[in-house]
């Protein structure tokens, strides 16, 4: 069978429904289409993107991103945004367009300091449901990439409620973590070698889910 491949956001759709990810990703007969709030949230990440790396003027609109922003530019350190990672199956490091990507993942900022790297994804939801599984993948990448970093100081910056979710991770930790990780995909290997992608209730079913020909879709 040939690996399949993943990104965090992919393997969470799954683990969510299986069916979904099949209409979504597999198939793709249907979208997904973005919310105001997710839109809203590009916004952002471009508005950060383009000031952190070339000085852009922020829009009136998102002034109160400068003070948050302006304390990142003064980081020491160098600094990649929207830095695209890859490893292979192998967890060797790779292009983000190899044929051989396994895992793919954007960090919204990395910052190479020395042994320790900085990993910055800014969030323009509520900290209540913090997940910083992204993070640790991330860093995982980071390690592979640049072998120098021995550990990484990695957070969630939530820059419209002012709130900072912290998390950190050692190099020494990687092969145990990458295994954690290959079991979570156990489930998606066997769905695509067995082609069986069974629906699982969830919050979604009631008014997001755009699967709308399964039997907990709550929109029908």
């Amino acid at each position: 069978m040939e690996t399949v491949k993943w990104s965090y956001s992919s393997l969470s759709l799954f683990q969510q429904c299986p069916k979904k990810y099949y209409e979504l990703r597999v198939v793709k007969k249907i979208k997904d289409a973005p919310t105001t709030a997710i839109m809203y949230g590009l916004e952002a990440h471009k508005i950060a993107e383009e000031y952190i790396r070339d000085g852009k003027e922020i829009p009136p609109a998102y002034a109160y991103l400068k003070p948050i922003l302006d304390s990142l530019v003064a980081m020491e350190g160098e600094k990649h945004c929207e830095m695209k990672l890859a490893v292979t199956k192998d967890l060797a490091p790779c292009s983000f367009t190899s044929s051989d990507a396994w895992w793919r993942g954007i960090a919204d900022l990395v910052i190479l300091q020395g042994e320790t790297a900085r990993i910055l994804d800014y969030k323009t939801g509520k900290s209540q449901y913090a997940d910083t599984k992204q993070l640790e993948l991330l860093s995982l990448a980071v390690f592979a990439h640049y072998p120098e970093i021995q550990n990484t100081k990695t957070g969630l910056l939530f820059v419209v409620h002012n709130d900072f979710v912290p998390a950190a991770y050692n190099k020494a930790d990687s092969v145990k973590l990458w295994e954690k990780w290959r079991q979570e995909t156990t489930r998606l290997d066997a769905s695509y070698e067995n082609n069986v992608w069974n629906p699982t209730q969830n919050f979604t079913c009631r008014s997001y889910c755009p699967v709308t020909d399964c039997h907990h879709n709550g929109r029908k």
